[in-house]
């Protein structure tokens, strides 16, 4: 299970500081300078939560609630905000001699009109192969031989102020033989089958689909990083 909530400083407090001891006391815990009835209310809270457990007077934390204490900076006490982690498909085809990429348009906000590869968040709990084969078959209705080939890791930031706007980890599977009925248009985007030069020609292409190209014909895994800037049109 993966808890995505928001939580009262007070109750961020006690989460912090059951961090580094395996059970503390209510007197051990409350040193926020709240009402010991206001404590009360928050730290039974997070019991209700799951995410601390009571055994007679002590506290602890539950596993669920030492999954989500550990992303905390400890120091601001408050959850880090972490890049997102995702699959970046790349299928390859040959046809009438020449090398052909499944590529997509991506005709939802952001980057609306850009075009580059399918791609899809990586589930809770799930591995970078399973992801792959569930959105090749989300976005394009197809199954296939999937390999996994590199990481590319996105930085987005604002042309104009140079603001973080994305941080993305994408890993990237080149996918071979694919089979079943394409699905050439959806709702917030297009699949076109296409050579490099003509993806190259298209007027809005995300930054390293070369890259990308290079990643799925290559014949040992490799990384790399990039850092990219979009106008507030385009993002």
């Amino acid at each position: 299970m993966k808890l995505e909530l928001e939580v009262h400083p007070a109750q961020t407090e006690i989460l912090n500081a059951l961090l580094f001891v395996p059970t503390a006391r209510f007197s051990d815990l409350n040193k926020t300078g709240i009402t010991n009835d206001h404590f009360t209310f928050h730290i039974k809270r997070l019991v209700e939560l799951g995410l601390v457990k009571k055994d007679g007077l002590k506290y602890s934390l539950t596993p669920i609630g030492k999954e989500f204490a550990n992303r905390f900076d400890t120091e601001e006490k408050v959850v880090e905000k972490q890049a997102k982690l995702g699959v970046l498909l790349v299928p390859i085809k040959k046809e009438g001699g020449k090398i052909k990429y499944l590529t997509q348009q991506r005709l939802k906000q952001p980057y609306f009109g850009f075009w580059g590869w399918a791609t899809g968040k990586i589930k809770w709990g799930e591995d970078v192969l399973t992801t792959a084969a569930r959105e090749l078959k989300e976005e394009t209705n197809l199954e296939g031989d999937l390999n996994w080939v590199g990481i590319w890791h996105k930085i987005d930031f604002s042309k104009s102020d140079g603001h973080l706007l994305e941080d993305k980890f994408f890993f990237v599977v080149r996918v071979d033989n694919a089979r079943g009925e394409l699905t050439e248009n959806f709702d917030g985007g297009r699949n076109i089958w296409q050579t490099k030069e003509e993806l190259l020609k298209q007027d809005k292409i995300f930054e390293a689909v070369e890259q990308a190209i290079a990643l799925a014909e290559k014949k040992t895994f490799a990384h790399f990083e990039q850092k990219c800037f979009y106008t507030d049109d385009e993002y």
